[in-house]
């Protein structure tokens, strides 16, 4: 997989297609609509979910009824560019700055419904820390789910580089069939349930190649904010995987400290908690946004 994605729970679990009760809605964007999934309003305010490169809102299917039982009022989008939001041709449109004024956009549609907490998904952190930089108040808490301080280097960031002239030379198909084949070397792939398959691979279709290229650019060319981000004042979370193959556990504990932030180690996750251990990710972040105190409103 892509950074951004990561299939490593059970087999029989349907992780992006497990059912909810939310409904698909749009909301506005610099550039087009931004495509929603949203469980509607409720009683302890609004949390924002933002994937990571390459996901979209169904990589929080299985955390939207949770949170909605919970008190919160769930809304997910898929990012311009990501699956079923257009985006433009230009990857210049993709940078952290652009995509950040999207989910400000977004934030400020749902702010008369109490509180907004923001959260991003691995390079959906990238975005969402911009978002709060530029208008701290709009939000009364930051997650940063399997994210990072910097932008990605590793094993990750090379997939990307080897990547990006098969994309130029025969677009989002030939990428999508070049990493096909190297699935078919990986065993957990083969542990993924053929629906869940399908869908991923419906979804990466979808992409738009302009927003490949610019969100990878974006993803690898990020500087560290973490003084910027601290200086706000805004309560964050910072959560992993125990196993995370992206940024290391160990740097993103490095960047929990430096925020004075809550640090969670999900066990049994790599890269994807939200699917791989649901339940745990939404115990461990129902608690931080009942945590974030209650005068603290965007």
């Amino acid at each position: 997989m892509l950074p951004g994605g990561s299939e490593n729970s059970a087999p029989d679990d349907l992780r992006q297609l497990t059912p909810h009760r939310a409904a698909t809605v749009t909301f506005p964007g610099g550039t087009g609509p931004l495509a929603a999934l949203d469980t509607g309003p409720a009683a302890r305010g609004t949390v924002l979910l933002v994937p990571g490169y390459t996901g979209s809102k169904e990589d929080f299917a299985p955390l939207l009824d949770p949170v909605a039982d919970a008190g919160w009022r769930a809304v997910a989008i898929d990012q311009r560019g990501q699956y079923r939001s257009p985006g433009p041709e230009d990857p210049g449109a993709y940078t952290v700055a652009e995509l950040a004024a999207d989910v400000l956009a977004v934030a400020d549609e749902l702010r008369g419904d109490g509180p907004v907490h923001l959260l991003g998904h691995s390079f959906g952190g990238l975005v969402t820390r911009g978002a709060v930089l530029a208008d701290p108040g709009a939000f009364a808490s930051l997650t940063l789910l399997g994210s990072g301080p910097v932008g990605l280097t590793g094993p990750r960031a090379e997939l990307l580089d080897h990547l990006a002239p098969l994309l130029a030379a025969g677009g989002v198909p030939l990428v999508h069939e070049t990493l096909e084949r190297l699935a078919l070397t990986d065993p957990r792939t083969q542990e993924v349930p053929a629906p869940v398959r399908a869908f991923l691979a419906e979804r990466f279709l979808a992409n738009a190649a302009a927003g490949l290229t610019g969100m990878g650019e974006a993803m690898t060319g990020e500087p560290d904010r973490v003084a910027d981000l601290a200086a706000t004042g805004v309560p964050v979370l910072v959560a992993h995987g125990v196993d995370d193959d992206a940024w290391s556990p160990a740097a993103q504990e490095d960047m929990a400290h430096r925020l004075g932030a809550h640090h969670e180690v999900i066990a049994g996750a790599v890269h994807s908690p939200a699917i791989e251990q649901p339940a745990v990710t939404v115990a461990v972040l129902t608690s931080f946004w009942a945590s974030v105190p209650a005068g603290v409103d965007a």
